[in-house]
């Protein structure tokens, strides 16, 4: 057990302030912090009320389908659309059953306090309907996180994890640091405590979520859980570092950098601009783009064989025109080379979809 469940919290408590979870704020969190506000000030004036309502129901759909596919579930946007709809859709139940809870689970946002216990294993009972007998309570059992059939992190003991929630949950309540960085340290705590038999991922990204919407309720509609499933694998890095390290930074870093390209896309939905021009083949290219991806996978994607006319049809227009950036630029020709979408990129995207 790490000493952040222990309370041994060098550094990080005084005499008297209780229960401190450990976290370092470096200047890439700061910095973060402010680009990230200063994108919601501008979001918050420029965004129309009508578009906004037009895209509520898009990007709640992107949330949902994000959170879910990180822990497996198949469905895509537009089963989840017709499941919305109450539309019949041929998929595992248990799949159809997890969006059914997700679906009323954002539909009671607005209802739940993030620093309130009851109202945080509603959350968990409304996800979890269906799926566990122990939806809406605590484990009673001891549980492990599994990378392929390695355990590599044991969660706290069952009959410590009520102590556990209710520092956490204290603590939240009486913070004063920013609901950016509080938001990524709550998650962080909460995936390490695990405090239920399952749905522990689905629930601290909720919960985020939830404590963001609080602060200011553009977030409602923010799909942020979109883009941690496009960078999943590093998301799992950065709990696992955080635990390593005894230190929630790497964790909280990686999350305000999936909040500043959330709130980078809403804004470029919401305010009108210049569609970028591009080629239908560069086009074509933007819309299979998740993530980080090679040059090969992105071929694959596209149905090519030919790699000489995937390059100069695709990848170098939509590289020169700066719709999409290399993730090693130094490096051109390296075999580590991933390619991923520029603003540019997320601009053309967004309105190609708002279209």
């Amino acid at each position: 057990m790490t000493p952040a469940m222990d309370g041994d919290l060098s550094g990080n408590q005084g005499a008297g302030t209780g229960y401190q979870p450990p976290y370092t704020i470096t200047p890439e969190i700061l910095n973060r912090v402010a680009e990230i506000s200063e994108a919601v000030g501008r979001l918050t004036v420029l965004a129309d009320q009508a578009r906004v309502l037009r895209l509520r129901r898009i990007n709640r759909i992107r949330t949902i389908r994000g959170s879910l596919a990180i822990e497996g579930n198949t469905l895509s946007e537009a089963q989840i659309t017709a499941i919305l709809e109450g539309k019949r859709v041929i998929a595992p139940p248990r799949e159809v059953q997890e969006v059914r809870n997700a679906l009323v689970a954002y539909d009671r946002f607005e209802r739940w306090r993030p620093e309130t216990e009851k109202d945080l294993l509603e959350a968990h009972r409304t996800l979890m309907s269906g799926l566990i007998d122990e939806a809406g309570m605590y484990r009673r059992g001891g549980v492990g996180v599994m990378a392929d059939s390695q355990v590599i992190h044991m969660a706290p003991p069952a009959d410590r994890v009520p102590q556990l929630m209710g520092d956490l949950l204290r603590w939240l309540a009486t913070t004063d640091t920013h609901p950016f960085i509080s938001s990524s340290v709550f998650h962080y705590e909460f995936e390490f405590i695990h405090p239920f038999a399952d749905g522990n991922g689905r629930m601290g990204r909720l919960w985020q979520g939830l404590i963001l919407a609080r602060w200011n309720p553009l977030f409602a509609d923010i799909p942020v859980e979109s883009l941690v499933f496009e960078h999943q694998a590093k998301y799992y890095q950065a709990l696992q570092e955080s635990t390593d390290q005894t230190d929630s930074a790497p964790f909280i870093t990686f999350m305000l950098r999936r909040i500043l390209d959330a709130v980078m896309i809403s804004d470029l939905q919401v305010t009108p601009q210049v569609t970028p021009q591009v080629t239908p083949q560069v086009g074509e290219l933007l819309s299979v783009i998740q993530g980080e991806m090679t040059r090969e996978v992105l071929q694959t994607a596209l149905g090519l064989l030919d790699r000489k006319s995937f390059h100069e049809r695709y990848l170098k227009p939509a590289l020169d025109d700066g719709s999409i950036a290399m993730t090693i630029p130094d490096k051109p020709n390296s075999r580590l080379q991933k390619y991923r979408l520029t603003d540019k990129g997320h601009q053309w995207l967004a309105q190609h979809s708002g279209g």
